[in-house]
């Protein structure tokens, strides 16, 4: 079993940046591919961003990309979303998500998911 736990959220104004943490309970937590998806009220949840284990590859949802970065450090279990350039729109609670090896952008292949971070933006 994996914990998974998202800070960071919180109200800051359209234009402005701000950084997700999530860290995960695990002893290898270089072999899961890490994801972040978010969900607005009303909406289905949906895609951020997702990085692989070793870090070296990434992938972005249309809407976020330019804007959005998407890291990790494997020698403290976190995975990082650095959001820039915030619009009304990004506003959510985001959700950080395990999964065993490649993963993907589809959220059913994530095992484990923490509780979610809200992110506010103000216009």
């Amino acid at each position: 079993q994996v914990q998974v736990v998202e800070s960071g959220g919180k109200l800051v104004q359209a234009g402005g940046s701000l950084r997700l943490s999530c860290a995960a309970s695990t002893r290898t937590f270089g072999l899961y591919t890490m994801g972040w998806f978010r969900q607005a009220p009303g909406k289905e949840r949906e895609f951020v961003a997702r990085i692989h284990g070793s870090g070296g590859k990434t992938d972005y949802a249309d809407s976020v990309k330019g804007r959005f970065t998407i890291s990790r450090d494997n020698g403290v279990n976190t995975v990082y979303l650095e959001m820039n350039s915030l619009k009304p729109e990004d506003a959510a609670v985001y959700y950080c998500a395990a999964a065993w090896g490649s993963g993907g952008v589809d959220e059913r292949v994530y095992t484990y998911w923490g509780q979610g971070t809200q992110v506010t933006v103000s216009s």
